[in-house]
């Protein structure tokens, strides 16, 4: 396989055995180079050089032998995650001249090199789904909340985000933004978020977060720098800004600590879509790039849960659903918003950047 030739196909989620483990690592190819990210692109494409050869120990192993979807469970993600910790972590130097951007030729012998001297330290990596947290996908929350105030709904939100990893996007209300020249937030804030626009202006309303709170089935505690780590190592290298947003975003989490239950998705809604609604304030369940990760049935308790609340919503407390998910169809993100009572289901407001840079607004 060759990062030129990689293609992205849209393929059963669900799909099992090796040659599914093969698409999925050709696909995430195909994803990264589409995104600018040669350098995870080179990453991705080395281990996947790795499943039809003998190298790559236990890691390897478990990685052809994996039971599960290979395209759900994002295996190509999991690893890519932990070789660039391993990376981080200063005891692969060997793996510097793939971080530096140099695309040596040696590439895939320099990763199996890498997997084979730390098979302990990359199996744990394979153990979870990656935590890809992202403070830049606040933009397209915001612009969201402009989106329903302007369809007039009540301008005060409550937000309730399944997937919240470490919440950084529950701290949205305390971060600044610039989207095409409407700005909102916090103008003290170390978070700037001024994402490349396309398409038409925004509306310009004032909104008010009156609170925010959010589940995780494996939360992340902020707080904690080894914890901190690891979730920068699921940062794509190259994206630097990133790095300096995720350490701005983590100095906000200090000062205000999110609010996330360890808890499904489907349990956190079933509790928080159960409570009185009250007068004047809609009601927000948000998501970004967590579709994938969900278990077909659990989307479909999520997606119950969320339309039973929509019909009891009423024109002064309504509900709404903001996605931003990628399009298996289409490899694009794209932001879709669903609101009651009368809201056109899963309109699609905009497609944009996975990791917040840039905006194509339709409204």
């Amino acid at each position: 396989m060759a990062i030129s030739g990689a293609k992205y196909v849209v393929a059963d989620l669900d799909a099992t055995g090796l040659d599914a483990v093969r698409r999925a690592f050709e696909n995430q190819v195909a994803y990264c180079r589409d995104n600018d990210a040669g350098i995870t692109a080179l990453i991705c494409d080395a281990i996947g050089a790795l499943i039809d050869t003998q190298r790559g120990g236990k890691v390897m192993d478990r990685v052809r032998q994996w039971t599960g979807p290979a395209l759900s469970d994002a295996v190509p993600l999991r690893l890519a995650g932990g070789v660039h910790a391993l990376h981080l972590s200063g005891k692969a130097p060997a793996l510097g001249a793939i971080y530096r951007g140099d695309a040596p030729a040696n590439a895939v012998d320099l990763v199996a090199d890498a997997i084979e001297l730390h098979e302990a330290f990359l199996l744990q990596w394979l153990d979870g789904p990656p935590q890809t947290n992202e403070a830049g996908r606040s933009a397209n929350f915001a612009v969201s909340l402009l989106w329903l105030a302007g369809q007039g709904l009540p301008a005060d939100f409550a937000l309730y985000e399944v997937g919240a990893s470490a919440g950084l996007n529950l701290l949205m209300q305390h971060y600044r933004y610039d989207l095409d020249g409407i700005t909102l937030g916090s103008a003290k804030s170390g978070v700037h978020l001024t994402p490349g626009w396309r398409g038409p202006q925004p509306p310009d309303r004032k909104i008010t977060i009156r609170s925010a709170e959010g589940c995780d089935i494996a939360p992340i505690d902020i707080s904690d720098p080894a914890q901190a780590t690891r979730l920068k190592a699921y940062i794509w290298p190259e994206f630097t800004e990133r790095f300096a947003r995720m350490d701005a975003a983590i100095a906000v989490a200090k000062r205000y600590p999110p609010a996330i239950a360890k808890l499904t998705a489907s349990a956190f809604l079933a509790d928080v879509l159960k409570r009185p609604a009250t007068r004047g304030v809609t009601r927000v369940v948000m998501h970004s790039v967590v579709w994938q990760y969900l278990p077909p049935k659990e989307r479909d308790r999520m997606t119950d849960l969320i339309e039973r609340a929509g019909a009891q919503a009423t024109d002064d407390a309504p509900l709404a659903w903001v996605s931003l998910e990628a399009n298996r169809d289409t490899h694009r993100h794209e932001l879709t918003i669903s609101y009651w009572p009368g809201g056109e289901m899963r309109r699609r407001v905009a497609t944009a950047h996975p990791h917040g840079a840039w905006i194509k607004w339709s409204g």
